[in-house]
């Protein structure tokens, strides 16, 4: 079994930083892709950004030079810095591991989602 347990959502004014966590816990053998998706109420959940295992990023266009995703390998823990935040950054952040665990098996792990709402 894995977990995936996320934090540091809340509620900031416009022009403000957060710094979301995802810590992946249980029988983990490796982790290749991290990533964060976004769900806004009446929309698709979307990619926001997403970190290989060599450490090559992808992101979504709207937090392009904004956004920052990173990883800690020893703590299985991907990270998302958040720079000026805008009202349409509002939405519940889900991290998403893919990996391997010890038996050998590939998963496509979520975490439970963190509420992100930026508003003056």
């Amino acid at each position: 079994q894995v977990h995936l347990v996320e934090s540091g959502g809340g509620l900031v004014q416009p022009g403000a930083s957060l710094r979301l966590s995802c810590a992946a816990s249980g029988t983990i053998s490796s982790i290749f892709a991290m990533g964060w998706y976004r769900q806004a109420p009446g929309h698709k959940r979307e990619l926001v950004a997403i970190i290989d295992s060599g450490g090559s990023t992808n992101y979504a266009d709207s937090v392009k030079g904004r956004f920052i995703i990173s990883r800690d390998n020893a703590k299985n823990t991907v990270y998302l810095q958040m720079n000026s935040l805008k009202p349409e950054d509002t939405a519940v952040y889900y991290c998403n591991m893919y990996l391997r665990i010890v038996s050998g098996t590939t998963t496509n792990s979520w975490g439970q989602g963190t509420q992100v709402t930026v508003a003056s």
